[in-house]
């Protein structure tokens, strides 16, 4: 018999705790994202109910129906995760919490002008192609300093970090170059912005070597709601 919703998050906790530990860092340090793209509405409101209240979405329509359906929940954080096309921005500005996928200037400048002025400042995270993939949105690591410091002065944003999604190995010593490398950025990034205070990087298999080299937020779906089906929303 599988595990429930509430059971996997209660196991990646403590995974969470034990990874954290062993670090020396507090594991309260380590925020758990539940990606829940391609899942039904009822599985996030058992994730909900389980104390889960960050999630994170990669298609922007489906992730909009769920940000209307779950409105009641005010407590409710919502992240988009996915790439970024130009034509959907206007609803990521509209209704997500959280940013994880700014890639070019353009799309901050779009996020920036269509965020409303009585909504929170819209959370950002810069993402970086660490290992320079082809197949991989992401601006180059000589790129960031730039475009952080224009973001940093967009006022309907809040520069709070860098994500990645490093070239899948199962090797850990590449696991934690990629990692390494990364958290090498986020120091500089913090030395330059004192207010970043996140580094999003670390999935389901990598979990372990992205703690360790520093993570701040982990993004896990499969752990949490099970193996997934394509989503039949392109966008």
């Amino acid at each position: 018999m599988s595990n429930t919703i509430a059971q996997n998050i209660e196991n990646i906790l403590s995974q969470i705790t034990v990874l954290a530990q062993d670090a020396d860092r507090e594991p309260t340090s380590v925020q758990l994202l539940a990606v829940s793209k391609t899942k039904p509405i009822s599985d996030v409101i058992q994730a909900y109910d389980a104390g889960q209240r960050h999630f994170g979405e990669n298609y922007v329509q489906e992730g909009v129906e769920k940000v209307h359906a779950l409105a009641h929940l005010s407590d409710l954080v919502w992240h988009f995760i996915g790439p970024i096309q130009s034509n959907k921005s206007k609803f990521i500005a509209e209704c997500f919490d959280w940013c994880h996928s700014i890639d070019r200037l353009k799309i901050a400048q779009r996020l920036n002008n269509q965020r409303a002025v009585d909504q929170k400042p819209l959370q950002v995270c810069i993402q970086v192609n660490i290992d320079n993939e082809v197949t991989k949105a992401g601006i180059t690591p000589e790129e960031l300093p730039v475009i952080a410091a224009q973001i940093a002065q967009m006022p309907q944003l809040t520069l709070r970090g860098i994500m990645a999604i490093p070239k899948a190995t199962s090797i850990i010593t590449e696991q934690r170059d990629s990692f390494e490398r990364l958290a090498h950025l986020y120091q500089a990034l913090q030395t330059d912005f004192p207010d970043v205070d996140t580094l999003s990087m670390g999935m389901s298999g990598d979990i372990g070597p992205a703690i360790e080299a520093g993570s701040t937020m982990v993004r896990v779906g499969t752990g949490i709601f099970g193996q997934r089906t394509p989503s039949p929303k392109k966008d």
